[in-house]
């Protein structure tokens, strides 16, 4: 790295530095030890560590990065600074002109529902133009980015490839390419962490839950996925990253001391997150995971489930980290069409110990569970492919193979995939 300023990675690519190392170890400040509002209470006692987002790095370190440029913004109000105030906030506080905005999946408000279609509008109070990029058009129109000079990315991703926000990311770049718009992402820490597990994407199976060749829970952060796509994918656009301060990929999202905020209706906590690396194949079965409860993703289930029988199976694999609890809930308004306003008898995971626990791991054994007590019933179908990034992982477990044998199959790719992204990281 060339010291202050900004710093060239390549051609095409500018990591805007303002005053920081992304690739050192980050400073910290330590504050008092404190005992945060616990999840289900399994939250350990942190030090919080001064991270700063990539909005609150912009702000205070390089406003003229957009001063006098005229910015299309893709984001939602669960991009928030350390004190909790969105970033749409931010910048129009400090007086950025904001000429459109541009919302994902569950719109600017992150609170439709999956897999709504959301229609474009306007601001009402500032006649800014809100185009939705989970609707009509997945990408920008060349008339949208009319009159743009720059489009800046904030999106709260979740740290799990089938996670829509990367491939929102990535048509926003291919739309800007063409048109010498420059797209500059505005970091954030990776909840999740760095570990990375589960199986890689087969390319033949990209999709909107699934847009490169990464692990189901992958390690990287947004801006590093960003710069893993422009490569993978060709896309020649002139990316530019505003990187987070203070953070490193071992830090517990509690210790960063960032508000968390739901980034969409049915990721509701952090450890949610975790689950939801694993427990969103379920999504490909004819099981619940729980939408129109108080614990989506925490759960799966169904009318028809044997609790007793598939809690005997998976409690008998003694996996780390994680405990199993029978439970029953009645979803309302789902929006999987699964179960409505019926009582569900299913399976609670709580997690024991994040360090050890393997979200990706569980739900292999979870699935071989289910569908050896209800082989007919479970009904791992077609969507199943998109989720698990290939047909392998279903036609495994329809074979009946051992859980533990599908998921030791993943470690090549997983070794080769460290491998190949470390120089897209800008993180230890």
């Amino acid at each position: 790295m060339q010291g202050h300023g900004q710093s060239r990675l390549g051609n095409g690519w500018m990591l805007v530095m303002l005053g920081i190392s992304a690739c050192a170890a980050p400073a910290s400040v330590a504050r008092p030890t404190v005992s945060p509002a616990p999840v289900f209470g399994r939250a350990p006692a942190v030090t919080l560590t001064l991270v700063r987002p990539g909005i609150e790095v912009l702000l205070t370190d390089s406003l003229a990065l957009v001063r006098g440029r005229r910015v299309g913004f893709v984001t939602n109000l669960a991009a928030v600074d350390a004190e909790g105030v969105s970033a749409i906030a931010r910048l129009r506080s400090a007086g950025v002109n904001l000429v459109a905005l541009f919302g994902p999946e569950h719109g600017l408000a992150a609170t439709a529902a999956p897999g709504e279609k959301v229609a474009s509008a306007v601001d009402s109070a500032t006649q800014t133009p809100i185009y939705s990029l989970y609707g009509q058009n997945v990408r920008p129109t060349p008339a949208m980015l009319t009159g743009i000079d720059l489009l800046l990315v904030d999106l709260p991703d979740v740290g799990s490839r089938y996670y829509t926000y990367l491939a929102t990311t990535v048509e926003v770049m291919k739309a800007a390419a063409p048109l010498g718009i420059p797209v500059v992402i505005l970091d954030r820490p990776n909840p999740l962490g760095g570990a990375v597990q589960g199986n890689v994407l087969d390319t033949a199976f990209t999709s909107m839950v699934g847009r490169l060749a990464v692990p189901m829970r992958h390690g990287l952060t947004l801006a590093e996925e960003a710069r893993l796509a422009r490569h993978d994918l060709g896309i020649a656009v002139d990316l530019r990253v505003v990187p987070v301060d203070g953070w490193r990929r071992s830090l517990a999202f509690e210790a960063t001391g960032l508000p968390f905020r739901a980034p969409s209706p049915n990721l509701r906590d952090v450890d949610a997150l975790f689950h939801y690396a694993g427990t969103c194949l379920f999504e490909g079965t004819a099981l619940s995971v729980g939408r129109g409860t108080d614990l989506p993703f925490h759960v799966i289930g169904a009318p028809w489930l044997d609790t007793a029988a598939v809690l005997a199976r998976i409690r008998h694999d003694r996996l780390p980290g994680v405990a199993f609890e029978g439970t029953q809930f009645t979803p309302i308004a789902p929006g999987d069409g699964k179960f409505a306003k019926t009582q569900v008898v299913g399976i609670r995971l709580r997690i024991v110990d994040r360090a050890t626990y393997d979200p990706t791991r569980t739900a292999v054994h979870l699935l071989a569970a289910v569908r050896a007590v209800h082989p007919a019933e479970v009904k791992i179908g077609g969507s199943f492919d998109r989720l698990a990034g290939g047909s392998a992982l279903r036609e495994a477990l329809l074979r009946g193979e051992d859980p533990e044998a599908i998921v030791a199959a993943w470690r090549p790719a997983l070794a080769a995939f460290r491998a190949r992204v470390a120089e897209f990281q800008l993180y230890l």
